[in-house]
């Protein structure tokens, strides 16, 4: 008997032990009157929801962020001549325009679970994590082509200053996106979005870069600026593998091994459970999913067992942040258990 998938949908903490933050006393149970503390699969839905809400929320603001500053930088590239600047200009475009799939992954994932996707369609956001990954690779391969094409037809960078503004003016658009992406991105638990967060953070430090150009350009270095545009594809580079290597780890349902200590631990202290084993934990888009066997006593009932199950699922939800369901399978001791497992183990 398994318990299971009618989610609670909290995926933040609470207060007592496992986080309810339900009032005690007269106070608490008049506040229960109008304000019930529910756990049905509604909460899960509304937690899901909130968290694409807040995530399309801060895909726009940071897609405005990022054309304005691309936008500025256009100008100052015609303006300036700098093939440095206009890397990272195009870089900032193709940072902006994840935006598009990502949000399409949102609202996506969004959609209930059907007879065919019957766990729902939050590896939306994983597939959106590839595109991603793509266009950076992308941004990364025409920022090199162009540094080396101006090595060979050498060019002079014009009006310094400016270009030296241009910079500082990247840098900041893109820090104050990336820091609001990954941040985001983190609480809700989207990979795509702190992939994205570290697309943006990149293009910051390139746009730093350009600032040293330009002065190595003010100095007489002629090369200065296909050097720097050379240095800022590296630094693309390093950030297309961090960012692969997040949405891989994903795909390949990696979570992080304390998240499994912390389960266990919550699973560990709830009332009438006497082991746990079998912990596994899975990400579907923004929403963590658990599975855990869990040995009774012997002579529990199969009525408290199952309810038991559920009081494991509800401790999960308030205890594992971004958790919104789990299936709990309960067993007895094994002494007491006999050769039941034979049944399925030769099929594992």
């Amino acid at each position: 008997m398994s318990a299971g998938g009618h989610g609670h949908g909290h995926g933040h903490g609470h207060g007592h032990g496992h986080g309810h933050g339900h009032d005690g006393g007269l106070l608490g149970k008049v506040k229960e009157i109008f304000v019930p503390h529910s756990h049905d699969s509604a909460d899960k839905v509304d937690s899901a929801l909130e968290a694409s809400q807040e995530g399309m929320r801060c895909l726009k603001i940071s897609f405005g962020g990022l054309i304005l500053t691309a936008l500025i930088q256009t100008v100052i590239v015609v303006y300036t001549n700098s093939v440095a600047l206009l890397g990272d200009t195009l870089h900032n475009y193709a940072d902006a325009l994840t935006a598009i799939p990502l949000a399409i992954a949102f609202v996506v994932g969004r959609r209930l679970a059907t007879r065919s996707y019957t766990y729902g369609f939050g590896r939306a956001e994983d597939l959106a994590g590839i595109v991603v990954v793509v266009l950076i690779a992308l941004s990364s391969a025409y920022a090199g082509y162009e540094a080396i094409r101006r090595f060979v037809h050498p060019s002079d960078v014009k009006h310094l200053g400016v270009l030296i503004v241009a910079g500082v003016v990247g840098f900041l658009g893109n820090e104050i996106v990336a820091q609001y992406r990954i941040r985001t991105g983190r609480r809700i638990g989207s990979a795509a979005l702190v992939a994205d967060g570290l697309h943006a953070r990149t293009d910051g430090f390139t746009s730093l870069a350009v600032v040293l150009s330009a002065i190595g350009a003010g100095l007489g270095f002629r090369l200065a600026d296909p050097i720097v545009g050379l240095l800022i594809t590296v630094a693309i580079l390093f950030v297309l593998r961090d960012a692969a290597r997040e949405v891989y780890r994903r795909l390949m349902d990696a979570v992080d091994p304390a998240l499994v200590d912390q389960a266990e631990q919550v699973i560990r202290a709830t009332p009438g459970v006497v082991d746990v084993q079998g912990v596994q934990l899975r990400w579907l888009g923004h929403s963590l999913r658990a599975e855990a066997r869990i040995t009774v006593d012997t002579d529990t009932s199969l009525v408290e067992a199952h309810r038991l199950s559920h009081q494991v699922e509800h401790e999960l939800i308030h205890g594992v942040r971004r958790l919104t369901s789990a299936t709990i399978h309960p067993e007895p001791p094994a002494v007491e258990a006999g050769h039941a497992h034979d049944l399925v183990a030769h099929h594992r």
